[in-house]
């Protein structure tokens, strides 16, 4: 008996089914949502993400400065591993801003 060609998937390209769970819930990080009239939480996404280029556009700039500037290589070093920090936060926000999550 011959296998059955396989169907292709539909939805989320990694399988995962297509739904709201997947894209982030209103109250999910904020046990008291709905007590006392409270406003579900919302995830601070976007100032997240000013943040993170803000950080990133700083420490590059002060990191160049300091090469520059008669300095101890440390202070460098730190300004762009913290630049790199800020530039994957930028990527995770800005990915999850594109699934479509609320902030």
């Amino acid at each position: 008996m011959s296998p059955s060609p396989r169907r292709p998937r539909r939805g989320h390209p990694r399988g995962r089914p297509n739904s709201d769970v997947s894209r982030g819930r209103p109250d999910h990080h904020d046990p008291t949502a709905g007590i006392g009239g409270a406003a579900p939480a919302q995830s601070a996404l976007t100032l997240r993400l000013g943040l993170a280029a803000f950080g990133l556009v700083v420490c590059t700039l002060f990191g160049v400065l300091a090469l520059q500037a008669d300095v101890p290589a440390f202070f460098p070093v730190a300004l762009f591993v913290l630049a790199a920090v800020a530039l994957v936060d930028l990527v995770v926000v800005a990915r999850r801003k594109a699934r479509g999550e609320p902030g």
